[in-house]
């Protein structure tokens, strides 16, 4: 591909367009409860989405979305260079323990709130120079490690008042390269679950927790 141009400080216009070629969320009760439950591939149940510990839940989150993702383009983890991927703990725990066994290359992100943007933008350059055919860009926010992290432990048992907001329960994976976006899939069985995403969905393996919107 050429190189993009410099257009001011702070801009660049790609001379062959970057694609989101995919793209997969999954979300929990809460989010699902409310008026984008449609928009969203997946709503889990389980807040601790088959795990131990709040941390390990958050990383099964972004890891589950990332495998949903590559699994609509219909590529495996091995087909992607390289993926650019960040969460709101220290050291980017939920990404890099959420996206290590699947054995692709990453760069851990913090951005708070504009992880996403940043994450697209590092991709979508990524693309451009030639650096890769096909980034994973990723990003998720858990509520009980966002408390955990800055505000209160829920083992505190902290009384919130009716007028705190809420860290969203969620994972975004957009994937970029050159085709167009997929169509949302709806699914409900085990069989369907795993031609969708494939043998490395835990889910699958362990029995799907998940409901399909």
């Amino acid at each position: 591909m050429k190189p993009a141009a410099q257009t001011g400080k702070v801009s660049l216009a790609f001379q062959e367009p970057v694609y989101i070629q995919s793209a997969a969320s999954i979300v929990g009760k809460k989010e699902g409860e409310g008026p984008l439950r449609d928009c969203f591939d997946m709503v889990s149940e389980d807040p601790r989405f088959g795990t131990d510990t709040w941390e390990n839940a958050e990383s099964t989150l972004q890891k589950e979305t990332a495998v949903l993702a590559i699994g609509k383009a219909g590529l495996k983890p091995s087909d992607i260079r390289m993926a650019f991927a960040g969460d709101l703990l220290a050291q980017t725990i939920a990404s890099s323990f959420g996206i290590a066994d699947m054995g692709i290359p990453f760069y851990g992100l913090y951005g708070a709130c504009s992880t996403i943007g940043e994450s697209l933008s590092l991709g979508a350059m990524s693309v451009a120079a030639g650096y890769g055919a096909h980034i994973l860009c990723a990003t998720s926010s858990h509520f009980a490690t966002a408390e955990k992290e800055f505000r209160f432990p829920l083992g505190y048992g902290n009384q919130r008042p009716l007028s705190a907001t809420w860290t969203g329960k969620r994972s975004l994976c957009p994937w970029k390269q050159s085709a167009s976006s997929g169509k949302h899939r709806k699914c409900l069985s085990p069989p369907a679950r795993k031609r969708l995403c494939g043998s490395h969905c835990a889910y699958y393996r362990n029995g799907c927790r998940f409901w399909f919107s």
